[in-house]
């Protein structure tokens, strides 16, 4: 079986088990609209979902045109997976790594703004956050019919190519690996990239209210239908999917989770993620389980939360506190939540054997 279509099938199958689905009509986008409830009688919802970015992507639109933004949101979705995946052919990702080491690439605008963005947040987190990561990704295989346990003198020859500062920006969006055999790997960020995309179109048309989760990534465009703010879930890396550790309450933000529990192979006791820390090699163990990000941009939560599981507590804090729209919430192995203070008030737990931490 295509393993794509398998993952597919897994996912529709986890979210049909939870009561968490969406009722579909036959058409290309697997859309359903239907009236919705408000003070403006021509605000109708529509829903969809599709498989894109190796994640189950949701849309939910609440608009007098719901129908018609959901298909363009869906095909702007689909138009960002086309050019940053690294397994689509005429990608322009794939492009960059065919041709690394041998000459630059021009790519598309938007590849170029997040590559541009990529380098920014390697900057902030003093190359933890690396997008040319690409070679350690495909080592491991991690969630993958590939995926193995490399031997130390492999890992070790693997981390030799990978380095942001050998991406160069050239002029008419060309964009150069400098060495051979490097390649890049945007799974970090991309979903984020792409969600701040989506919102920019949502502002651009005026749109009453729309929810967009992409796996552990949510963003949501301005309040509910009704005036009432939305409450965001932040699954529970222990229990099982669909449980939730807590909710968070707001407007116009995004949330985003990065955990050791979407990913993993246990192998002689071990369990082995996939969010690999490019400075050792190996899958990140700082005693996190769960990093969340919450803030209005959808990139720097995508980025942040799986830099921030990489670098534990205190570095994340640190980083944290100096950026501004950036407040996170990380557990750890020993039963504790730390919790950004300016999220008081807004994060509601849903355990009691937890104990919170605000900073």
């Amino acid at each position: 079986m295509n393993y794509k279509r398998f993952l597919f099938a897994i996912l529709i199958l986890l979210i049909i088990i939870s009561g968490i689905y969406f009722i579909g009509r036959e058409n290309p986008n697997n859309s359903v609209s239907s009236p919705e409830p408000s003070n403006n009688s021509e605000v109708t919802k529509s829903e969809g979902s599709e498989f894109l970015m190796d994640t189950l992507v949701r849309v939910r639109i609440h608009d007098e045109n719901s129908e018609q933004v959901l298909d363009e949101v869906l095909n702007k979705l689909s138009y960002l997976e086309d050019i940053f995946s690294k397994t689509i052919e005429d990608s322009d990702i794939n492009k960059i790594n065919l041709n690394a080491g041998v000459k630059p690439v021009k790519v598309n605008e938007e590849t170029y703004k997040l590559l541009e963005e990529t380098n920014k947040f390697a900057k902030i987190t003093d190359g933890v956050f690396d997008p040319t990561i690409g070679p350690l990704v495909s080592l491991w295989g991690i969630g993958t019919e590939d995926e193995q346990l490399p031997s130390e003198k492999k890992i070790k020859e693997t981390i030799e190519r990978v380095e942001y500062k050998k991406i160069e920006f050239q002029e008419n969006n060309k964009i150069f690996l400098a060495e051979k055999d490097m390649s890049i790997d945007l799974g970090a960020i991309a979903k984020g990239y792409a969600a701040d995309y989506v919102i920019s179109y949502l502002n651009e048309k005026d749109v009453d209210s729309a929810f967009i989760n992409m796996g552990g990534n949510v963003s949501v465009h301005r309040d509910k239908v009704d005036g009432s703010l939305w409450n965001i879930g932040i699954q529970d890396p222990v229990r099982n999917r669909g449980n939730i550790i807590a909710a968070v309450e707001g407007e116009d933000i995004s949330v985003v989770t990065s955990g050791n529990y979407e990913r993993f192979f246990i192998e002689d006791g071990v369990r082995y993620h996939h969010i690999i820390n490019p400075e050792t090699g190996y899958p990140a163990r700082k005693g996190i389980i769960s990093s969340t990000v919450i803030s209005n941009n959808s990139s720097y939560a995508d980025a942040l939360s799986t830099s921030f599981y990489i670098l534990g507590v205190e570095k994340s804090f640190e980083i944290a506190q100096e950026m501004e729209d950036v407040n996170i919430v990380l557990l750890t192995k020993d039963d504790k939540a730390y919790v950004s203070e300016e999220l008081k008030g807004q994060i509601t737990f849903t355990v009691d054997d937890l104990e919170i931490i605000y900073r």
